[in-house]
């Protein structure tokens, strides 16, 4: 889950509408998803069916370009859903990982990846997006595709049963109540996203080049059991950057919480989309 673009304490903001502290913060976290790819990989959920369907539709055999493609959970869906992948990744572990179950990945931020010729009828950004510039992210996705091509990016965010928000909250603030995930644990992360869609939408317009932006909300649901969820905990915001045993400690407390419910729950998502198609020439 994202920080939210906001200065809650009057700090000077960057062009990009982050304070110096909170860009050091979420460098500190983009970097963290690293450290474990494969607990990454195997806890983080994926996008619906219907999301793909709106990108792709019937089509087949489609040149997909995925900014920040981590471990590639997306990629590989886009690749279910018959289509040629590449991949581009700046933390070489997340890297590493995705090629070694058979992914095309080229290690380079966004903003310094070259398309050498390439061309891709749809780039897109699973819960990456919010990384970089949008309106600069527009123009260089601008520069990858075809004619007609589609710009697609999106998020996932939980939107927790009351109950759970409340008492998980309650955890993080007790244990880590300095850190982004006891922030973001106050309230649904979802007004959080459709903040970072606006921003995605507003910087497709400026970079003028672009039909009018789509924005799309998906409902949808999983069943998560007590050790699924604490297994996908330490890559929920900069929780990984504590100490083992502050981990444990919030582990421990939303596991009896689980516990106390039946051993299990049901997380609502809305995947939030934006979509723009390139304006042919």
């Amino acid at each position: 889950m994202p920080d939210t673009p906001v200065s809650s304490s009057g700090a000077a903001l960057s062009r990009d509408g982050f304070s110096e502290d909170q860009l050091s913060r979420r460098r500190r976290v983009a970097e963290g998803f690293g450290a474990d790819p494969a607990r990454y990989d195997r806890t983080r959920p994926s996008y619906p069916e219907a999301l793909l369907h709106r990108i792709v539709g019937a089509r087949t055999g489609l040149d997909v370009l995925d900014v920040g493609c981590g471990t590639g959970i997306v990629a590989r869906q886009f690749q279910a859903a018959g289509c040629t992948v590449l991949g581009v990744e700046p933390d070489p572990r997340m890297a590493g990982f995705a090629r070694e179950r058979g992914l095309t990945v080229e290690e380079s931020t966004f903003e310094d990846w070259k398309p050498a010729g390439r061309s891709f009828d749809a780039v897109v950004a699973g819960q990456t997006w919010h990384w970089l510039d949008p309106a600069a992210g527009a123009v260089k996705a601008a520069q990858a595709l075809r004619p007609g091509g589609q710009l697609s990016v999106f998020w996932n965010a939980e939107v927790p049963p009351p109950e759970l928000l409340r008492s998980f909250g309650e955890i993080y603030r007790r244990v880590v109540p300095d850190s982004l995930v006891a922030r973001q644990w106050t309230a649904t992360t979802l007004d959080g996203y459709a903040m970072l869609s606006g921003r995605a939408a507003d910087g497709m317009r400026q970079a003028g080049v672009f039909d009018a932006p789509q924005e799309w909300r998906l409902q949808w649901e999983r069943l998560y059991t007590r050790q699924e969820w604490l297994d996908q905990l330490p890559t929920h915001g900069d929780l990984g950057q504590h100490s083992r045993e502050r981990v444990a400690q919030v582990q421990d407390g939303i596991g009896a919480v689980i516990d106390a419910i039946g051993g299990s729950f049901t997380m609502g998502y809305t995947t939030v989309a934006v979509n723009a198609a390139l304006t042919p020439a």
